[in-house]
């Protein structure tokens, strides 16, 4: 299988305020529009995660313009699971953000020590409303049922990530247990997302393994949701700019 195009959307992006990315807004959306994105998910960690910015850095994301060099700017969080439908993020600030997304990291005080406790939380989370997106769900570190998990993304509409990083830098061990779940969101038609998880600005954008992972396991274009501008705002329920500045 091959895709017609390129996702025209990065849902998983990092700045200087996660505490351990190296570029700002303006150089992650000044790369981003170079490299012909017409979106990008500001998305840090929640302040769970060691060196992690504070809870009123997300209350403050309102001082971010809608776009930036062209590039529309969603203001967003990856959320760290702390166990069975608890963020580290109070629901009064997930409701500002236009994207949550969740997933499992060290060190944030989730005690979960087995794939069964793993998988209840994760499924926990997906009933959120707010949270639209899984963030790394290959990661070994803490395992999951794929196919549980797989069934619930369907069932919830919740997408999955196929996460571009855990394919090189981020996450050992990551690239059997992605392929294994990317067969199985095309097996039950669940949602998926592929993100950069770009810790400086050159890597946004970049989903080359990752589309590879889930072209070989016949995920369908239409799975993809930031497949296009269009696509990434319906499936987040935001409203289509009636006017989109030029770069």
């Amino acid at each position: 299988m091959s895709y017609p195009d390129r996702p025209e959307a990065d849902l998983h992006v990092h700045t200087l305020a996660s505490g351990h990315a190296y570029s700002t807004i303006n150089e992650i959306a000044t790369e981003a529009a170079r490299k012909g994105l017409r979106l990008v998910a500001m998305t840090d960690h929640g302040p769970a995660l060691p060196g992690g910015p504070h809870p009123y850095h997300f209350a403050a994301l309102r001082f971010i313009p809608e776009f930036i060099q062209g590039v529309r700017i969603l203001r967003g969080i990856e959320a760290n699971i702390l166990g069975r439908g608890k963020l580290d993020l109070p629901e009064p600030l997930l409701e500002k953000l236009d994207l949550v997304m969740a997933g499992f990291h060290e060190n944030c005080g989730y005690q979960g020590r087995s794939a069964v406790a793993n998988t209840r939380a994760l499924l926990a989370v997906m009933e959120l409303p707010r949270v639209k997106v899984i963030s790394h769900p290959g990661n070994p570190r803490f395992p999951v049922d794929f196919e549980v998990v797989a069934r619930q993304a369907a069932a919830t509409g919740t997408a999955l990530e196929i996460n571009n990083s855990s394919f090189s830098v981020s996450r050992r061990g990551s690239t059997e247990p992605c392929n294994r779940l990317a067969q199985l969101c095309a097996r039950f038609g669940a949602p998926v997302a592929l993100g950069s998880d770009a810790h400086i600005a050159q890597g946004v954008g970049e989903f080359g393994d990752a589309l590879t992972a889930c072209a070989a396991a016949g995920v369908a274009w239409e799975q993809v949701v930031n497949r296009s501008f269009a696509s990434t705002l319906e499936f987040l329920g935001l409203p289509h700019p009636l006017f989109v500045p030029e770069s």
